[in-house]
Formats: structure tokens, C-alpha cells, sequence
């Protein structure tokens, strides 16, 4: 079964807006686990938008599942990562005033960047997933810069699923095809919901995990976070 790790920025997001410690991101956490998500993600930007780094502190203890820490390797991003030591570490070459994650990374244009920051990041047992384009042709340099996994960017298939979800599919099948050719796991996030992951999830092979979070505390506003979570688990589910 595919995991799911529910991104939690937005309950920063929430939080932030207002000041205090309403709603938290601790708390979120802790019953997102329990409601049965299998993995934490969060995405701390420079600015601290939305997480900051007391909370990657804060969280580091309550994760009893997976922490999956993404973003922008610049260096205090990249020592954080090594003293935290999540499970996973999600490179991605989003700018520091992105609104949110726009593209995936140019691992040729980047390989030698990508190969030292993984090699650190490997050899502390931490393990390493490229943001990566629906590009069958990137899959071979990603393969090259040793990372473990890519992270398919969903932003254009969940754009173009209700106007032809077979032609909107194929480039994500095509690369997980190939990152299968390469012993490379993969991953999935960016716009998935509730109305297109089930699609997705069974179209790709080799999925290993998919990171949601827009979407799934956008909805749980209407169907409460357990049912929400719930509802996701049953669209990733092989029966």
C-alpha cells in the first residue's frame, strides 16, 4: 500500500496568520498519526512563513511514524536536515519567496550540486528524494546524483485530470516506469485530492508514498481530519 504523508504547512499557515499557538502544529501532528497517516511532511522556508524552525524541533520527538523534511538545500537547510535526522529528506529547488513548490529539479544542470548534498545527507542515514518534473529523460541523472527516490511534481496531471485523466497520466507513468529501471523509489505530491489520487495512485506503479497537504486539511475543514484521513486511505488502498 502506498503511504500517506500529510504535509501540515497549511496548519502553520492557519496559526501564523492569527499569532499564538492556535491551531498547533504539535497537536496536528500527534492526531494525524493516530487518525492513521503514516508519515509527517513539512516544508520550512527561510522566511518562516508557516513552519519555523521551533516547530522542526518541536515535531522531532512526536513523529513516531515517517518525517519527511522538504526543501531548498542552502546550507542552514542542510545542516537542520543533519542534526533533526528525519527519515526522509525531499530536495526541492523551489525559490526562497515561492508561494509554493513550482517545478521540479534540472539534475543534469545540477548533478554535481545534487551529488554532494545527497552524499552528506547518505552518510547520515538519512534517506533522499529528488522533487522531480514528470520527465522520463531527468530519471537517469536523478539516478546519478544517488539519491534513493524522486518525488513525482503532481501540479499538472491534478490540473488536467478532469479534462482527460488517460493523456494527463502518461508522463507519470512513463518516469516511475523509469526510475523502476534505475532501482529508484517513488514518490508523489502537489494538488493530489481526494477526487484524483485514487486514479494516480493506481495508474503509477512503484508507488511508494505520496505527501499531501493543501487539499487534505482544505477538505478536512468540511469532513473533519479523521475523516478525512480515512477517506485518503481508502483511495490508496489495492482492493
Amino acid at each position: 500500500m502506498t503511504k500517506l504523508s500529510v504535509n501540515i504547512n497549511k496548519i502553520a499557515t492557519l496559526r501564523n496568520a492569527r499569532g499564538g499557538e492556535l491551531p498547533s502544529v504539535v497537536e496536528a501532528a500527534v492526531k494525524l498519526q493516530e487518525f492513521g497517516a503514516q508519515g509527517i511532511t513539512i516544508h520550512p522556508r527561510p522566511d518562516e512563513r508557516h513552519i519555523t524552525r521551533k516547530d522542526v524541533y518541536d515535531l522531532k520527538p512526536l513523529v513516531s511514524t515517517e518525517f519527511n523534511i522538504e526543501g531548498n538545500p542552502h546550507r542552514p537547510f542542510i545542516d537542520m536536515v543533519l542534526e533533526i535526522k528525519p527519515e526522509q529528506v525531499t530536495l526541492v529547488p523551489d525559490a526562497d519567496d515561492a508561494i509554493t513548490s513550482n517545478a521540479g529539479w534540472d539534475c543534469e544542470m545540477h548533478l554535481g550540486f545534487l551529488k554532494n548534498v545527497i552524499s552528506e545527507f547518505k552518510k547520515a542515514g538519512i534517506r533522499t528524494s529528488i522533487f522531480l518534473d514528470p520527465n522520463p529523460e531527468m530519471v537517469k541523472f536523478a539516478a546519478e546524483t544517488g539519491t534513493d527516490r524522486i518525488e513525482l511534481y503532481t501540479e499538472a496531471y491534478a490540473k488536467n485530470y478532469s479534462r482527460n485523466k488517460e493523456e494527463a497520466i502518461k508522463p507519470y507513468v512513463q518516469t516511475a516506469k523509469e526510475a523502476e529501471k534505475y532501482g529508484l523509489g517513488v514518490n508523489a505530491g502537489h494538488d493530489l485530492s481526494l477526487e484524483n489520487l485514487k486514479y494516480f495512485s493506481d495508474q503509477v506503479p512503484n508507488l511508494l508514498e505520496v505527501s499531501i497537504g493543501h487539499a487534505l486539511i482544505s477538505e478536512a475543514l468540511y469532513m473533519g481530519l479523521e475523516n478525512t484521513v480515512q477517506a485518503y486511505l481508502k483511495r490508496l488502498a489495492k482492493w
